[in-house]
C-alpha cells in the first residue's frame, strides 16, 4: 500500500531496511542466543545519520518526528525486535528531553544522542510501580544545590548501556503522584549503579537492567520542567513513545509473515507446495490484514502526532493494541505455517513469536491501554 511518505522518508525507510536485511538478519539469532548487547548495529546507525531521525536540526538530528522514528523501528524490528530497541530504547529515554527540556538542556545532551554517540534510557518503572506508576518509591531530596536520590528502577531497556537516563523519582510523598519529578541523570555519577541484568523470554539483545540510587546526587540544573511535573512528564511522553511500541510490533509481524509466505512456497507435502492449500491460504491472508491495517493507524496515529494534536492518549493506545495484538497473533500463527520447523531456533519465527509477546507488555499493558481507550472515549459523549 502507498503511505504517500516524503522523499527522504522514503530514503529513511529505505535506509533502515537495508541495515535490517544485510547487518541484522544474519546475526539476529546470535544475538538472541547469547543475549548480547548490539553495539556494532548501533554504531552502523549511527554512521547512517538514522540515530537522530526524530531530533531537531539545531540539536543535530535530521528533524523529524514520531513518524520518522517509527519508520526506523519497524524496519529495523522485521529483521529483530531486541536489536530494535537499542534505537527505539534510546527514543523513550530522549522524549523527556527533547519536550521538557530547558534549551541548555538539549544542547547539553541531545547533539551526542542524535549523533549516536550516546544512548537514552527512561527510569520510570519499579518493583512496586508497574501499571500503577502512581507507585513509584525512588525519592529525590533537595539538599544545598543538589537532589539526592534514593531507590531502584527496574526492568529498564538500554540499562547499563545508556549514558544519559531520564528519570521520574518523589520529591514530596504527601502529593502523591502530583509529588513525582523528573530528572536527568548521566551514567558514572557517584551513587549510581546498575543492578541485576534480566534474563529474558524475547527481545534477548536488549539489555534490561536494574538502576541503582544509593545517595546519589545530582545537581539541581538536572531537574527536568520543575517540581512535582514528573507524572505529567512520563505521561506526555508515552503518549508519543506507544507509537514506536507498535511500529516495533508492526515490523515483527511483517518478518513473521515474510517467513511464513516463503516458506509456504517451498515446503512440499503431498505433492505440492503447502501454499496451494486454502487453510495455509486462509491463514496467510488473515496475517495480510491484520499486518495493513495495524501498519495504517499506527502511521495514521504517527502523523496525527506530529501535526501538533494536543488530546492523542486514545490514538496513542489504540494503534499500541491493534499492532501488538496482531504481531502475537501472526508470529503465532507464522509458527504453525512452518510446523515443526518452525519451533525450531534454526528459523526465526519462534524468536519473532518470543519478542511479539513484551510489546502487548511493555509501556502499559494492553489491558491499561483498553482503560485509557474507553475513559477518553467516554469523555467524547459527556
Amino acid at each position: 500500500m502507498n503511505y504517500f511518505l516524503t522523499d527522504e522518508q522514503q530514503m529513511i525507510q529505505e535506509l533502515a531496511a537495508k541495515i535490517a536485511d544485510e547487518k541484522i538478519a544474519p546475526v539476529a539469532l546470535e544475538y538472541d542466543e547469547e543475549g548480547k548487547f548490539p553495539h556494532d548495529i548501533v554504531k552502523i546507525l549511527a554512521d547512517s545519520d538514522l540515530c537522530g531521525v526524530y531530533i531537531p536540526e539545531e540539536y543535530g538530528g535530521l528533524g523529524g518526528g514520531i513518524f520518522e522514528m517509527a519508520l526506523v523501528v519497524e524496519q529495523l524490528s522485521r529483521a529483530c525486535g531486541g536489536i530494535a530497541l537499542s534505537f527505539a530504547g534510546t527514543g523513550l529515554g530522549t522524549f523527556p528531553i527533547l519536550l521538557f527540556g530547558s534549551d541548555e538542556q538539549k544542547k547539553k545532551y541531545l547533539p551526542d544522542i542524535a549523533s549516536g554517540e550516546k544512548l537514552a534510557a527512561f527510569g520510570l518503572t519499579e518493583a512496586n510501580a508497574g501499571s500503577d506508576a502512581a507507585g513509584i518509591q525512588t525519592t529525590a531530596v533537595p539538599d544545598g544545590d543538589d537532589y539526592v536520590l534514593n531507590g531502584t528502577k527496574q526492568w529498564i531497556t538500554n540499562g547499563g548501556e545508556a549514558d544519559v537516563y531520564s528519570v521520574i523519582a518523589l520529591t514530596d510523598k504527601t502529593l502523591g503522584p502530583r509529588g513525582y519529578s523528573a530528572f536527568i541523570v548521566e551514567k558514572g555519577t557517584p551513587g549510581f549503579s546498575f543492578g541485576k541484568k534480566e534474563n529474558k523470554m524475547g527481545i534477548r539483545a536488549s539489555a534490561t537492567v536494574e538502576l541503582v540510587f544509593e545517595d546519589c546526587r545530582i545537581p539541581k540544573e538536572n531537574l527536568l520542567y520543575k517540581e512535582g511535573m514528573g507524572f505529567v512528564v512520563a505521561m506526555k511522553t508515552l503518549d508519543r513513545t506507544r507509537p514506536g511500541v507498535a511500529a516495533q510490533a508492526v515490523g515483527i509481524a511483517q518478518g513473521a509473515m515474510d517467513a511464513a509466505a516463503k516458506y509456504s512456497r517451498e515446503r512440499v507435502q503431498f505433492g505440492s507446495p503447502i501454499s496451494s492449500f486454502q487453510a495455509i491460504q486462509h491463514i496467510l491472508a488473515d496475517m495480510a490484514i491484520q499486518v495493513e491495517a495495524s501498519r495504517a493507524l499506527v502511521y495514521q496515529t504517527c502523523r496525527f502526532i506530529d501535526s501538533g494534536a494536543k488530546n492523542i492518549s486514545k490514538e496513542s493506545a489504540m494503534c499500541k493494541v491493534i499492532a501488538s495484538d496482531t504481531a502475537m497473533k501472526v508470529t503465532t500463527d507464522a509458527v504453525q505455517v512452518l510446523g515443526g520447523y518452525g519451533y525450531m531456533k534454526e528459523y526465526p519465527v519462534e524468536k519473532m513469536m518470543r519478542d511479539a509477546k513484551i510489546t502487548q507488555i511493555y509501556e502499559g499493558t494492553n489491558q491499561i491501554q483498553r482503560n485509557i481507550i474507553a475513559h477518553e472515549l467516554i469523555k467524547e459523549y459527556r
